[in-house]
């Protein structure tokens, strides 16, 4: 496949920077210079990510190897590896810089001698594993292929019998503020998701080998050849008054969305989210006191018959 670098799910959800505008035009991206971001932001959703491992750990139990695919830095696969201490972790990514700080990650977690990883665009470079995954994790990095059944196919095939595959995959969009803000028209980040989910469609339409499918994801699970297709979806949630970590992601999230996203916005939005974004404004995410974060997003999971 074109090097699409997948990596926009890059587990440590890049894909809410994906949905905020940066993910699609991924493969201009410079990975190296956006790790330290996309690390920062991974971690503000550690909470959702531990309790979406915690929930697959219920029926997942004792796996030998997780593979997690589209890993970006490693956030989710350290966590995978405290989660499950006797497993062997591979992150798989399109990018060396990203894999650079996951192995870091993993050595500062006292988990180098069980954590590899694995360079190279999805699907294809699941071939390249060495043994089956008992749990093959893939967030947010299926919608950037073309043939969303061909991929989740490739992935079972990797997969152990009796193995599960996970993919977080859909949620809704995240809130940063109340509806009226106090300036523009109200409802500003409603008609952003509008802007953003039309783009979305084009993205899709865009890679190479497209193929419309319904985004029922148990139901292309099923197909793939998975049985005991579950969902569950986790929620973010940081109330007003946020940390400063949570306030610098708000900050980005729309800072990006008005890089990316500006032109497609009517011109009083565009004035609305200059003000938003400008750290000088009183009036902005850097310095009002209702910013918030509530994200939720969903993991469906199957399990490849013995």
């Amino acid at each position: 496949m074109a090097h699409h670098h997948h990596a926009p799910g890059h587990g440590d959800h890049r894909h809410e920077q994906g949905r905020h505008g940066q993910g699609h035009d991924h493969e201009h991206l410079d990975w190296a210079e956006l790790a330290p971001l996309l690390e920062s932001q991974a971690e503000l959703f550690t909470p959702l990510y531990e309790h979406a491992l915690a929930w697959l750990a219920k029926e997942v139990t004792e796996p030998g190897l997780i593979v997690d695919a589209g890993s970006g830095p490693g956030v989710i696969s350290g966590l995978f590896a405290e989660t499950f201490p006797g497993a062997r972790i591979v992150a798989v990514d399109g990018s060396e810089p990203l894999l650079e700080r996951a192995r870091a990650r993993a050595e500062r977690l006292g988990a180098a001698d069980r954590f590899a990883t694995l360079t190279g665009d999805m699907p294809g470079v699941l071939a390249e594993l060495d043994y089956p995954a008992d749990l093959l994790w893939a967030s947010r990095s299926i919608h950037h292929l073309g043939d969303q059944g061909a991929a989740l196919a490739a992935c079972v095939e990797r997969l152990a019998r009796g193995g599960t595959l996970a993919v977080m995959e859909g949620g809704l969009s995240s809130r940063f503020l109340p509806r009226d803000i106090g300036f523009g028209r109200p409802g500003l980040q409603a008609r952003i998701d509008a802007v953003e989910a039309d783009r979305f469609t084009r993205m899709r339409e865009e890679l190479p080998g497209s193929v419309a499918v319904v985004e029922d994801w148990p139901a292309m699970l099923t197909a793939a050849g998975l049985h005991h297709t579950r969902s569950r979806t986790f929620l973010l949630d940081i109330p007003a008054p946020v940390p400063d970590r949570a306030r610098a992601y708000v900050a980005d999230s729309l800072t990006r969305t008005r890089e990316v996203l500006g032109e497609y916005l009517d011109p009083d939005d565009r004035v609305t989210l200059d003000r938003l974004v400008d750290p000088d404004d009183p009036a902005s995410v850097h310095h009002r006191p209702d910013v918030f974060v509530l994200a939720a997003h969903t993991v469906h999971s199957g399990v490849r018959p013995v």
